[in-house]
């Protein structure tokens, strides 16, 4: 989809942040998310892009821990939140309004590529998931939080590892079901994965 066009995700922008995973609003959930986050990237300052950032919430708090973060979505108002949200962070998130499955970045230009809850929305997972490690330079990772959740929307784990896999080879899987992490009780999957090109 191009930026200019309707985008679906428009009208979720305003109540977005409601969703206690969304908007990091109590600090035990902030916290837990930071450790998760922290336990698998390098440390800062790293180049980070956090592919359909929506809100701004990842990238937020990685910038606040000195990463160089650029977040990319192609939601005009999910954008105008994150601008709003990052005006007194420092270093100050660079924001771009792209299509995720092909974002306008130079190929081997960052150390780690994040991405919440977004490869089971795309048209074409596996070209996007090569477009991504592209972009990634020597040693970089991509670091992808994904679930198959009771609404039956998703990817399960076994489904995420086989787009992975002939691009990059898995390195971590980790289990994300602390409820904490949700703001409630969760029976669903979700899960993290890390993956390294060059591994």
């Amino acid at each position: 989809m191009s930026p200019e066009a309707v985008n679906p995700w428009d009208a979720e922008a305003d109540g977005f942040d409601d969703a206690p995973d969304h908007g990091l609003f109590d600090a035990a959930t902030r916290h837990a998310w930071i450790r998760v986050l922290v336990d698998v990237l390098p440390d800062p300052p790293a180049r980070v892009v956090d592919m359909g950032c929506g809100t701004g919430t990842l990238s937020l708090l990685l910038a606040e821990r000195g990463h160089q973060v650029h977040g990319v979505d192609a939601s005009t108002r999910m954008l105008a939140r994150a601008r709003e949200k990052s005006v007194d962070t420092r270093p100050r998130p660079t924001f771009v309004q792209a299509d995720v499955e092909d974002p306008p970045l130079a190929p081997a230009s960052f150390d780690v590529v994040l991405a919440r809850h977004v490869v089971w929305a795309l048209s074409d997972p596996s070209a996007s998931l090569r477009r991504w490690v592209d972009l990634l330079a020597s040693g970089g990772r991509l670091v992808l939080i994904e679930g198959r959740w009771d609404t039956g929307a998703g990817l399960r784990y076994d489904e995420l590892a086989a787009l992975v896999s002939p691009v990059a080879q898995i390195s971590r899987r980790r289990v994300l079901d602390d409820p904490v992490l949700w703001g409630r009780e969760i029976e669903d999957e979700r899960y993290l994965l890390v993956a390294r090109p060059d591994a």
